[in-house]
């Protein structure tokens, strides 16, 4: 639940981070005094385009750290005991005894200690030592993790538990596939269709391989946990923290195909961020002639505006005077006219023609063209 909460949440975050992040680069890396680049222009959208991408992307990585943090820190019965996940029945045993010997409430001479945190761990190493010495809890706890021991009480063999880890496979990924569709269906999922599903069907592979044989996948014990222990205080990956770990990376991937994806080919040529439909750079003309001359249409009112407050302010200085308001317009329309009107060609050559009327030695340049 909590992943599709993240899912909702960064389908509208990025964009308001993305804004902020914008505007504090520019006021870094821009001297003052100098023009920012305006929204819708190119150079505007190019880098919101990059910013947006780079914004995601550490959220991105962020929630991968945030998934393994979570593992790591949270304890196995392994940790618990101080054992390898090869650890022998006897290795554990003896362990227990040593556990038992230091942190057995009877055994505690800290008594600022309260005794229910003393019962309470020593309760959970009696747990690990019981799990971890039967084969048949010990293969459910790897693979389905502690709930399979405290919550599955009808499970008593190793084929039960793989029947009821099974079975609850079924419904998820349902669940996960008609979610998938649907979403296609609205048109929400249309960039990476096919790698979608290409990760659903994986994902569904390697945690049913994970919960039904009888050892770990190989590509776990092989190449992730020797590469995970290679680094300081971490703890070898379980079976179940693998699934969980893995749906964390799945969930991951699909938010980068919805976030990222489009944005890689996107067209920022009109200053705006185009995507067409299959998510690729778009050249979609009509909307970008669109988005012109809706510029155009606000570039023509602001102009308007402009020359209208320019006017009222030269005139500002005749306000409440008649007279000279009607004089002021009197020498506007006369302007007008001397230079619109009598300008023109077609009226200058008119006024030729009838000057040559009235005296025969009108000069010919009256027409204003020779």
């Amino acid at each position: 639940m909590s992943g599709f909460l993240s899912l909702i949440a960064w389908s509208f975050l990025p964009n308001l981070v993305t804004g902020w992040t914008q505007t504090l680069l520019y006021s870094i890396f821009i001297r003052a005094g100098d023009p920012h680049p305006t929204p819708g222009t190119p150079r505007w959208a190019n880098h919101r385009r990059k910013i947006h991408i780079l914004v995601v992307t550490l959220y991105l990585l962020y929630t991968i750290y945030e998934a393994d943090h979570d593992i790591q820190s949270t304890p196995t019965f392994y940790s618990s005991l101080g054992v390898p996940l090869t650890a022998t029945e006897k290795e554990i045993k003896s362990r227990f005894r040593r556990l038992a010997a230091l942190f057995h409430p009877d055994k505690i001479k800290d008594t600022t200690q309260p005794i229910s945190d003393a019962n309470t761990y020593f309760v959970h190493l009696q747990l690990a030592q019981d799990t971890l010495t039967n084969p048949t809890k010990r293969f459910a706890y790897d693979r389905f993790g502690p709930e399979a021991i405290t919550t599955w009480q009808h499970c008593s063999s190793v084929a039960d538990y793989v029947y009821r880890g099974f079975k609850s496979l079924i419904p998820y990924y349902t669940l996960f596939a008609l979610s998938m569709y649907a979403f296609g269906l609205l048109g929400y999922l249309d960039w990476g269709k096919f790698e979608r599903w290409l990760i659903l069907a994986l994902l569904f592979l390697f945690e049913s391989t994970s919960v039904t044989r009888p050892h770990p996948p190989l590509f776990l014990t092989k190449f992730i946990n020797p590469l995970v222990t290679y680094l300081p205080n971490r703890q070898p990956y379980l079976q179940f923290q693998a699934v969980t770990l893995a749906k964390k990376l799945a969930l991951t991937t699909y938010l980068a195909f919805s976030q990222i994806g489009p944005l890689i080919t996107a067209d920022t040529t009109s200053g705006n961020i185009v995507v067409d439909k299959n998510g690729k750079g778009a050249g979609n003309e009509e909307q970008a002639l669109r988005q012109g001359l809706e510029r155009l249409e606000t570039s023509v009112k602001r102009l308007d505006v402009d020359a209208t407050n320019l006017l009222q302010l030269e005139l500002a200085p005749f306000a409440g005077d008649e007279k000279a308001m009607g004089e002021t317009w009197k020498r506007v329309r006369e302007w007008l006219v001397h230079n619109t009107i009598r300008s023109d060609p077609m009226v200058r050559d008119a006024m030729g023609r009838s000057l040559a009327r009235r005296r025969g030695d009108a000069p010919v340049g009256a027409r204003g063209t020779r």
